[in-house]
């Protein structure tokens, strides 16, 4: 078991039910998959595209699927079935261990990072991350890269509200940003 996973379930599930009020275990969010996907935009070159899937599959520690474009777009210069980006689908212990380095390495190594913004969650809790760059995952250090590129990561959670879905990983120890109310002036 890894250590957010364990964290998850000696103190998040406990606080969860105890500021919810929740009283079968099974109804208390989680964390179900991590989507990671990444657009290759104006890279056009195999070998380049071949790069971004290398080091995705570093990231990650799996291999991305390609994902093909469902119709021609003649101003993004796509033709329909062209390759415009890659996807990674992550559950289980490959997902924990990449939200632990997320949390703990990636995000505080961003540039002017001063923590997640609440307007990133959706009303069913989940949260939408943009890292504009790859290089900062540990797994880059040392590598050879040629061009930085950016990358979205999607935390789906079986949460039914966004509060819960904040509140879920607040816990396990994503850097939110407390929300400011706003007073309208009177």
């Amino acid at each position: 078991m890894t250590t957010l996973e364990e964290k998850y379930k000696n103190k998040v599930v406990p606080a969860m039910r105890a500021k919810f009020g929740y009283k079968n275990i099974m109804a208390i969010p989680r964390v179900r998959k991590v989507v990671v996907n990444c657009g290759v935009g104006k890279i056009r070159e195999e070998k380049d595209q071949g790069e971004i899937q290398k080091f995705l599959a570093l990231i990650t520690g799996q291999k991305p699927a390609p994902r093909a474009a469902k119709k021609a777009i003649a101003s993004f210069k796509t033709r329909q079935g062209l390759v415009i980006g890659y996807q990674v689908t992550l559950r289980g212990k490959r997902m924990y261990d990449f939200l632990s380095r997320l949390v703990n390495i990636a995000l505080p190594r961003t540039r002017d990072f001063r923590g997640l913004d609440s307007k990133s969650f959706d009303p069913k809790g989940n949260l939408t991350i943009g890292i504009k760059e790859h290089i900062v995952f540990p797994e880059m250090i040392g590598e050879d890269y040629r061009f930085l590129f950016g990358f979205e990561a999607t935390v789906v959670t079986s949460a039914r509200k966004r509060e819960e879905g904040m509140e879920l990983l607040r816990l396990m120890g994503f850097p939110i940003k407390k929300s400011e109310v706003r007073n309208p002036k009177s």
